[in-house]
């Protein structure tokens, strides 16, 4: 099966790149610098956590990647379209769910699915065919002709994830996708995320707040802090080196990197 028609991946090759990106914002009290200058690159396939305090600029990068905000300074790419120079490129090949959703709570689950999926000119039959396959997928085939008014927090959040996938993005932007999920269902999105890797060869960047979460699906961890990368390597690479073993718990890392915690003596910092 092709997985985003249009993009040719070879493994090995960089799916995003951003290089020096920056984002100001200007408001009364003057300006605010919420990303200073991120540099990234993340191959095909690949499984990449992004982490950091609030306020570090995770979500504004995010949004950048998925052309919501025009970066200030800076270059990027996504599936091989530039960020400014060809925004529709970039949305054509990316899936993105928010921290909050935006769905119509006057239309069923299958109007909202299948209306996502003619929003990226799918066909109106091949829409509603994925929207029950991703409904199976996340737990909600019994809710397809429910209000999503009527749908518990856990129920949106879910549905959320279905819209981001209703296209077979080639890239996949998940920022804290399992807020408001309960383990079952936390767990449900861990395994597909994980298809999606295995069977499509979907590159995936999530930001989350649960380190466990980023321990377990992420492939390489880049943590930011003030608007830059302060670290960035495998979670094994940066629990050994900033919590002094690979065995140690990533909560400890992250303290560490973000001078939240105690360090070891020996931080030099890493990048596998």
């Amino acid at each position: 099966m092709q997985f985003f028609s249009g993009s040719v991946f070879l493994s090995g090759m960089a799916v995003i790149t951003a290089s020096g990106l920056t984002r100001t914002f200007t408001a009364h009290r003057g300006t605010v610098e919420a990303v200073r200058g991120i540099d990234l690159a993340v191959g095909h396939g690949e499984i990449l956590g992004l982490l950091g305090p609030n306020g570090a600029g995770k979500t504004t990068t995010l949004r950048m990647l998925t052309t919501l905000l025009a970066p200030t300074g800076g270059s990027a790419t996504v599936a091989g379209c530039d960020l400014v120079r060809d925004p529709a490129g970039v949305r054509r090949a990316t899936g993105y769910v928010a921290q909050s959703g935006g769905v119509d709570p006057n239309i069923s689950v299958r109007e909202e699915l299948v209306t996502q999926g003619r929003l990226y000119r799918l066909p109106k039959a091949r829409a509603a065919a994925r929207a029950g396959e991703l409904a199976h997928d996340l737990g909600l085939e019994g809710l397809l002709d429910r209000p999503c008014a009527a749908l518990s927090g856990g129920q949106r959040r879910r549905l959320d994830i279905a819209m981001g996938l209703l296209h077979r993005p080639a890239v996949l932007f998940l920022d804290e996708p399992t807020t408001g999920l309960d383990p079952g269902s936390r767990a449900a999105l861990w395994e597909l995320v994980r298809r999606l890797r295995a069977d499509f060869g979907t590159t995936v960047v999530l930001t989350t707040h649960h380190l466990d979460e980023a321990d377990a699906l992420a492939d390489r961890l880049v943590v930011v802090d003030n608007g830059v990368v302060a670290a960035e390597g495998t979670p094994r690479a940066l629990k050994t080196a900033y919590a002094g073993s690979p065995d140690a718990s990533l909560q400890d890392a992250f303290l560490a990197i973000t001078g939240r915690g105690p360090a070891p003596a020996d931080t030099t910092p890493v990048a596998v």
